[in-house]
């Protein structure tokens, strides 16, 4: 950490700041300049997170060195992590396909759409059993009927399971009968929710708020991590913009950005990017040629029945056409997609 003084700092105010630095345990080194003098701080910066030295008379500015999401940075861990989700690996080369409806609406339907998914090369289901409404009219899902639904399917078909969690009472619920735990855009930063999933050991999808910025992503991945659970997977799903014509602004620079910034694995979801299925592949295919671990896709056999975000899905012929490209371009890149049969069976 770098401390820069003010202009015109007498000798009095820089002893102070030294011996508030010194009286945390770590090492002060002055420089004075012809125009700015800093203080340069070394030792643990975890010591510095909540000493107010900003507010130390003579103190101009504190620059942070390192990040201040310790565990999710580059300088923590120099190679990609990979994630195994109940045997399907994500990072480090390996791509989840993720595929499902919005909504788990009856176990017929579901079951449906899993044995097109999974015929098309998705390896993980997904199926929201706790929904986040906007309105407080619309559906909300079907709770623990729907868990069990999505388990028994995902047994069926040999897919790994990722929902959604919403509330920090039902992490251990939902932990029951998902192989991941999905944290939804609303809730990036539900810091109780966040820490209550970091104490249990599934993996985490990690979905990016829509008005939030990498970093702020990156901190909430660190409010999990520093409960124990280092496997989360972020996800780039847009952001908030002006323009009307999409449900968000796609912010596929948010990949490399993130992959410079973290070790952590970043998925794309395209659907809730774009909100239109024939934006979809093309920004799937984009997602991962900016070097996504993989892709998030919402799929349903009759949207205009579905009862969330009907207008968004792909038909099942749909997906497995994007699949049928997204695969090509994996091979193309040197990246595989593990069969989700063959990852549960090992």
């Amino acid at each position: 950490m770098i401390i820069v003084l003010q202009p015109g700092v007498n000798d009095e105010q820089i002893r102070h700041v030294i011996e508030r630095v010194e009286a945390l345990g770590l090492q002060a080194h002055l420089s004075r300049g012809t125009y700015r003098t800093i203080i340069g701080v070394i030792g643990d910066e975890s010591q510095l997170q909540s000493a107010p030295l900003g507010a130390i008379p003579g103190v101009a500015n504190v620059i942070p060195i390192l990040p201040p999401f310790k565990l999710a940075s580059r300088e923590a861990h120099g190679e990609p992590s990979v994630v195994d989700v109940a045997g399907v690996k994500i990072g480090g080369g390996h791509l989840g396909m993720i595929a499902g409806p919005c909504a788990i609406e009856s176990h017929e339907r579901l079951d449906a759409i899993a044995g097109e998914v999974r015929k098309a090369g998705a390896n993980l289901l997904r199926g929201g059993a706790f929904k986040p409404r906007t309105s407080p009219y619309a559906f909300q899902g079907l709770g623990e009927a729907g868990l069990k639904i999505l388990r028994d399917v995902g047994d069926r078909h040999g897919m790994p399971v990722v929902t959604e969690v919403m509330d920090p009472r039902y992490v251990e619920l939902v932990a029951e009968y998902a192989d991941m735990l999905q944290i939804g855009a609303r809730n990036m930063q539900n810091f109780s929710l966040l820490t209550e999933v970091g104490r249990v050991s599934k993996p985490v999808l990690l979905k990016r708020g829509m008005s939030a910025t990498v970093k702020d992503l990156l901190m909430s991945a660190e409010y999990i991590m520093s409960q124990g659970n280092s496997q989360v997977v972020l996800c780039e799903r847009g952001v908030r913009s002006f323009d009307t014509d999409t449900r968000n602004l796609f912010d596929v620079a948010a990949v490399p950005l993130a992959k410079s910034l973290s070790h952590l694995p970043i998925i794309v979801d395209p659907s809730h990017a774009t909100g239109r299925p024939d934006l979809v592949p093309a920004c799937a295919l984009a997602g991962v040629a900016a070097g996504a671990d993989g892709v998030h896709i919402e799929v349903h056999n009759c949207p205009e029945e579905a009862l969330s975000d009907g207008p968004q899905a792909l038909l099942p012929q749909q997906y497995a056409a994007v699949a049928t490209q997204i695969r090509a371009l994996a091979e193309l890149l040197g990246k595989t997609i593990a069969s989700a049969a063959t990852a549960m069976a090992t």
